[in-house]
């Protein structure tokens, strides 16, 4: 039985375990079932490294040749995806990692739980991508450091998973502002 998708459902696919997402604004709806999203639990660490090797194809690296994809995944178990953006001045290139993170801020979202990060020269990774000092202190402004999963890849099977806070011992984030009260 063939349907047809209304456009502004989205379909992920996780033929692994034979289960297909339908949603519409954060709203799960399949055959006999409609559940909110942060209740299904299907993420793992492979799905979103191959989602940033995806989001890695679409990078923009004219100058550098370097090529960055991160997948970024709310609480709510929705994924960002995000690419490096080169730019002839250098200091308006924007990184994978913050491009995620900007395009889940700036559609409301607030709580992230990981972020899967692959990147190389062209080909397939061939070492790990690690984030920058500046993407290190976005991430530290959004996302609670002792929880949150920094997932650095070379592929599906060959990857590193550290906390925030051991890629980021002694930020500074929003917790160290005074906030006037003394």
């Amino acid at each position: 039985m063939c349907r047809v998708i209304p456009p502004a459902f989205r379909v992920e696919i996780y033929a692994e375990i034979g289960y297909i997402i339908l949603y519409e604004n954060r709203k799960v709806w399949g055959i006999g079932m409609e559940r909110q999203l942060d209740k299904i639990s299907l993420t793992d660490n492979k799905t979103l490294i191959r989602q940033a090797l995806a989001a890695r194809e679409k990078a923009y690296a004219p100058y550098s040749g370097y090529k960055v994809g991160a997948a970024l995944l709310t609480k709510e178990g929705v994924i960002y995806t995000g690419c490096n953006i080169e730019n002839a001045g250098y200091t308006p290139t924007n990184c994978a990692e913050r491009t995620a993170l900007f395009k889940a801020v700036s559609e409301g979202e607030r709580d992230f739980e990981a972020i899967a990060i692959v990147g190389g020269y062209e080909g397939e990774p061939v070492d790990f991508a690690y984030p920058c000092g500046v993407c290190r202190q976005v991430m530290m402004e959004f996302c609670d450091p002792k929880t949150f999963r920094v997932i650095t890849a070379v592929s599906e099977e060959n990857y590193l998973e550290k906390t925030l806070e051991e890629m980021l011992p002694y930020g500074f984030g929003p917790n160290n502002i005074n906030s006037g009260d003394n």
